[in-house]
């Protein structure tokens, strides 16, 4: 067994079964392209690499092989190794991915030239109306320079789609691999969240005990970073409200901020989203605030400690689903069940999602979702495949 199937699946199968041609070409952004294929395979895809002799000058192809799994394609032998990928026959690759993607290259297809084992594989795929995805990388005036600029709009045109690039001081960067695995995933995604808006609020809140000093929760966020990540891909526009994350914000998401439950009670008259989803750590007390910093060595310290309102009721009136969380320590699977549909009926929620926080790992969990009419459903795995639970039973109340 090759060393790049054992990693297979370790984030998901949305790819499995698909096999995208992943097309190298001679921007320095290739040493970028190995975690890119490890990434695509961890979500199950199968990926063959293209290069041409440029990139071939900035990574071996021995090295892209053990990426992958399999043999590169450096040159087009008589095995027409573009027809049997991309042609129009039963079991032609998936997509064709050109990552990093040079202005050379960019134009070049844009012209259907093909001088490369890329750029023929390009011509093909256009040809037979292969999804192809461009991630183009290189210096900010090249980008910028109105030929080049043409070209990239000819592709557009062309129905191919771009993602990046970021535009950072004097380059064009290419997107993360992080954004480029996302909308891949977007592309083959089910798409049953297309034109709707989803917001997702995660993290936790922080209550101040003085200027500097908060009260907070163990909250990491990364349950509505999974949320968000799945919703988009799934094609809804998504919008994340983030306490504070301990984990990264993926790229391209429009997020806003809040601190305190106060902070967010004073946003709630701004949803008007299909679909709220709350997976945040919110304080349920918060300290009267001291003026200024307490002092330090004191023997021991009272809190003083008012509860705060409920989020929840506030969002039932302004959406059409609403899905709320709710987390226990050491209770039993009955006390768990029984705690959460008293906060589902209490609310009128459409679905809550019950764990206890002693199942919860840093990328794995154990839930039940529990829906309005009762019905009930397990999950254990990792907490995108929460995300992809939970995003199920939605579309199934949005009908």
């Amino acid at each position: 067994m090759h060393p790049s199937e054992t990693i297979r699946f370790a984030k998901g199968r949305e790819l499995e079964g698909k096999l995208i041609v992943l097309g190298m070409t001679g921007s320095i952004a290739a040493v970028e392209s190995f975690e890119l294929v490890r990434e695509l395979i961890r979500h199950g895809a199968e990926v063959q690499v293209v290069m041409t002799p440029e990139a071939q000058r900035l990574m071996t192809p021995e090295a892209m092989e053990f990426a992958s799994g399999r043999p590169v394609i450096t040159r087009l032998t008589g095995a027409t190794e573009h027809v049997s990928l991309l042609g129009d026959y039963p079991g032609r690759a998936d997509m064709l991915l050109v990552s990093p993607c040079t202005a050379n290259t960019i134009s070049k297809m844009a012209l259907g030239i093909d001088d490369t084992p890329v750029t023929t594989m390009a011509t093909l795929a256009i040809g037979t109306q292969t999804p192809i995805l461009v991630a183009p990388a290189m210096h900010l005036a090249m980008y910028e320079n109105a030929a080049v600029q043409r070209n990239v709009q000819a592709l557009r045109e062309m129905g191919i789609e771009l993602v990046g690039p970021v535009l950072q001081g004097k380059k064009a960067r290419v997107a993360s691999v992080e954004e480029i695995v996302e909308r891949v995933l977007a592309r083959f995604s089910k798409g049953d969240l297309c034109g709707r808006r989803v917001l997702v609020i995660g993290g936790s809140s922080e209550e101040p005990l003085d200027s500097v000093r908060v009260v907070s929760n163990t909250g990491t966020g990364a349950t509505a970073v999974e949320i968000a990540r799945a919703a988009r891909e799934r094609g809804a526009e998504v919008e994340l409200w983030a306490g504070r994350m301990s984990v990264p914000i993926p790229p391209g998401l429009a997020v806003r901020s809040f601190r305190t439950v106060e902070d967010l009670m004073g946003m709630v008259s701004e949803v008007d989203h299909d679909v709220v989803i709350v997976p945040a750590s919110l304080s349920d007390y918060a300290p009267t605030k001291m003026d200024g910093k307490m002092p330090s060595g004191r023997g021991s310290v009272d809190l003083k400690l008012r509860p705060l309102p409920k989020v929840l009721p506030l969002l039932r009136p302004r959406t059409k689903v609403l899905v709320g969380f709710k987390a226990e320590v050491g209770v039993s699977p009955a006390t768990l069940s029984k705690r959460a549909v008293s906060r589902l009926k209490e609310y009128g929620l459409d679905m809550i999602v019950a764990n206890d926080l002693e199942d919860v790992g840093r990328a794995s969990t154990k839930a039940v979702i529990i829906t309005a009419d009762g019905k009930k459903k397990k999950h254990e795995g990792t907490k995108r495949g929460l995300a992809d639970a939970v995003l199920d039973e939605v579309v199934k109340v949005l009908g």
